[in-house]
């Protein structure tokens, strides 16, 4: 293993967050917090406790696990598509450097600056709504583990992309939309029967779901099942990152 190779993409990647702190760290920083004051300060007075906890408390989880979604698959794609537009890649691919080496540093760095982010807005909430969390230990894994398999998924969609439209395309009219709708707001058991049947075809809820349970110890799905699904998909994210470098789909001539 060339730890000094994963280390260098890794530190390259972080110094070009550091470069651009307003708009990589303090910009998600600023508009989650308007969601908590919109949802939680203004709306969240009109509206009743759901499962004995205030509104306001109980969008936390769904408002940084839709925020950690966005940032690691946008992070991660950017990471990986600027070397591929600009053909640095080919110094990568030519290097002493294994795929496994590459993926590291990049997922690493797209990780790590998704979960330093969350980590600042559950910090940032304490300003605007009390919340407590049951189980930190789980809370952490859920944000780690999230961080790390959308960031893969993000390393994916930054390969296939072949422009900026396409960069832009997922993240906007996939993961926005599931994220919306997979409970960041609300809770699927207030839903019909139907649309709660309907909601469970939605990955992000089972994120969401764990996510919450570790902060109140109450979720939409059973907090095994979340983890399965999160599970699987890293796994499906792994092995189309294999098929990619053993076939040199998008990355060789």
């Amino acid at each position: 293993m060339n730890h000094r190779a994963i280390l260098a993409i890794y530190t390259h990647e972080m110094a070009r967050t550091i470069r651009t702190w307003i708009q990589s760290v303090l910009a998600p920083v600023i508009s989650t917090s308007l969601y908590f004051i919109v949802f939680g300060a203004a709306i969240g007075t009109r509206i009743e406790e759901i499962e004995g906890i205030d509104y306001g408390a109980f969008i936390v989880p769904g408002l940084v696990m839709m925020t950690l979604l966005m940032l690691s698959v946008t992070n991660a794609a950017i990471g990986i598509y600027f070397p591929k537009f600009t053909g640095t890649i080919r110094e990568y691919l030519s290097a002493p450097v294994s795929p496994l080496e590459m993926v590291l540093g990049f997922v690493g760095a797209a990780a790590t600056k998704s979960i330093v982010i969350g980590i600042i807005i559950l910090i940032t909430a304490r300003f605007f709504v009390p919340y407590e969390v049951q189980h930190p230990v789980w809370m952490f894994a859920f944000l780690v583990l999230t961080a790390v398999t959308f960031s893969m998924f993000g390393f994916i969609l930054g390969i296939w992309a072949d422009g900026f439209e396409q960069l832009n395309l997922v993240p906007m009219l996939l993961i926005t939309p599931l994220a919306f709708l997979g409970g960041s707001f609300y809770s699927i058991s207030t839903l019909p029967p139907f649309w709660q049947t309907v909601s469970l075809f939605n990955p992000v809820v089972y994120l969401i779901s764990g996510f919450r349970w570790a902060f109140y110890g109450i979720s939409d799905v059973n907090v095994g099942v979340s983890l399965g699904a999160v599970a699987l998909f890293l796994l499906a994210c792994l092995g189309i990152i294999t098929w990619i470098f053993t076939t040199g789909w998008r990355i060789k001539p």
